[in-house]
């Protein structure tokens, strides 16, 4: 029979979880890992005519896509272009990048195959006699060091070419040069940080989902176990 298990601990932790794979994957597909170094916005007479302004702005470069931002010459509105540089993986820019978006996708893909399963604890808490808990939290380390791995390789990818063209000459590997690092970046760590939190707190929502009080609730014939 299904008891439907519901802790402080327990839905902490399949709440952390699942905000730990969006944050990665949001942080992964978005273009905000480099802010360039600041362009004008256009020089056109159209503009100059109109009174438009001219304020710079910073463009935009992420592992496989890049944000910058395009002139209406006739219409005089300026649009933030955002999308892929690479029609495919090996057109990315970086052998260094190629390798970190290897390790990030593998750290994601596990982090969302657990965010999956953690929604499922509460009913299923155990499966072949193994705890779902501990091995979410094992597969959570596992995909922590993916993260770590692709997060200590990327800045080695800020001496190539495309990095260069947005970050000026002085940009080499673990060298920003003119750029700064953007949202996403530190979204990622703070993501892998975050991981490493969640496989640990998953062995308090163990504890949490097996503890005697649960353990009399059951006894009681409760199917529906709520606790503090």
């Amino acid at each position: 029979m299904c008891h439907v298990i519901v802790t402080c601990r327990s839905m902490l932790w399949t709440l952390l979880s699942i905000v730990v794979a969006f944050a990665e994957l949001i942080a992964f597909m978005s273009a905000d890992w480099l802010i360039g170094r600041a362009k004008p916005s256009s020089s056109e007479d159209g503009d100059n005519r109109t009174g438009g302004s001219q304020e710079p702005y910073h463009p935009t470069l992420g592992i496989y896509g890049r944000c910058t931002r395009i002139s209406h010459m006739q219409l005089s509105r300026r649009d933030t272009l955002c999308g892929p540089y690479a029609e495919n993986f090996n057109e990315i820019a970086s052998g260094f990048w190629q390798a970190t978006a290897i390790f990030l996708a593998m750290g994601i893909m596990i982090l969302c195959a657990v965010a999956f399963v953690s929604v499922f604890t509460m009913c299923v808490q155990s499966i072949m006699k193994k705890s779902i808990f501990n091995v979410c939290g094992l597969l959570q380390g596992i995909a922590g060091l993916f993260l770590i791995l692709g997060l200590i390789l990327y800045p080695a990818g800020w001496g190539c070419q495309k990095a260069i063209s947005y970050c000026g000459h002085y940009a080499s590997a673990y060298k920003l040069g003119d750029c700064s690092l953007g949202w996403a970046f530190y979204t990622a760590i703070g993501g892998t940080i975050l991981t490493f939190i969640c496989a640990v707190f998953s062995a308090q929502a163990e504890i949490a989902t097996s503890s005697d009080k649960v353990q009399e609730e059951i006894e009681e014939g409760k199917n529906l176990i709520c606790l503090l």
